[in-house]
């Protein structure tokens, strides 16, 4: 059985609506459960890169592989698989978190993938465990503190079983002990990451290598 990479990019080249080229020929190649932080200078095409891994942008030419699938915007059912499989963290965790109670937010992701109501309760237990957040499923997100709410936002993606999780600069605005939690959870974790980030030390903490991407 052949094994695929978990992200294999082939000369991305991504052009916004207004023509401001953001991604000029971008190539890489990131191996199933390998952890790469993506380093670069704002506006350099970081978040647009990540952007197009789980379909939310669709390249103007280059090649996208997703474990077996081939991700460019045409065929919907596989842009559905490809969204299964990778999860992306948002810089601001409030931009994840919009239900009544933590619980629900972990379980929104699962629910709307049409899951079982037991799967949609292990999944979501199973996900509040792994970030130390299963004694607070009923808590308000919004009386949360910051790092708390961080934690919360990874496990709605990790609720979804994702293959990859790419996360957007996920040691902003955190205390040392929310980023050394966080670093625990992370490093505990048996899937790819791909890190955007500015955080050099946390970067070397968490990552086996890093990529730097300058002017796409």
């Amino acid at each position: 059985m052949t094994t695929h990479p978990s992200v294999h990019i082939s000369g991305l080249h991504y052009a916004y609506p207004d023509g401001n080229k953001a991604l000029n020929g971008v190539s890489l190649t990131i191996g199933k459960s390998e952890r790469v932080a993506l380093l670069g200078p704002n506006g350099a095409g970081k978040t647009t890169l990540v952007m197009h891994l789980n379909g939310i942008l669709s390249p103007t030419s280059g090649s996208i592989n997703i474990a077996e699938f081939t991700l460019d915007g045409s065929n919907k059912e596989i842009t559905k698989k490809v969204r299964e499989k990778v999860g992306i963290v948002f810089q601001d965790p409030d931009d994840q978190l919009f239900m009544p109670t933590v619980f629900e937010d972990v379980a929104f992701g699962p629910t709307n993938m049409g899951l079982t109501a037991s799967e949609i309760e292990s999944r979501s237990v199973k996900a509040l465990e792994m970030v130390g957040m299963l004694a607070l499923k009923e808590r308000a997100p919004h009386h949360l503190s910051f790092g708390q709410r961080r934690r919360v936002a990874v496990a709605t993606v990790l609720a979804m079983e994702p293959e990859i999780l790419i996360l957007d600069e996920p040691s902003s605005n955190l205390d040392p002990a929310s980023r050394r939690e966080l670093s625990e959870i992370l490093l505990a974790l048996d899937v790819t990451i791909l890190m955007v980030t500015h955080d050099l030390p946390y970067a070397f903490e968490i990552c086996e290598r890093s990529l730097i991407l300058n002017q796409g």
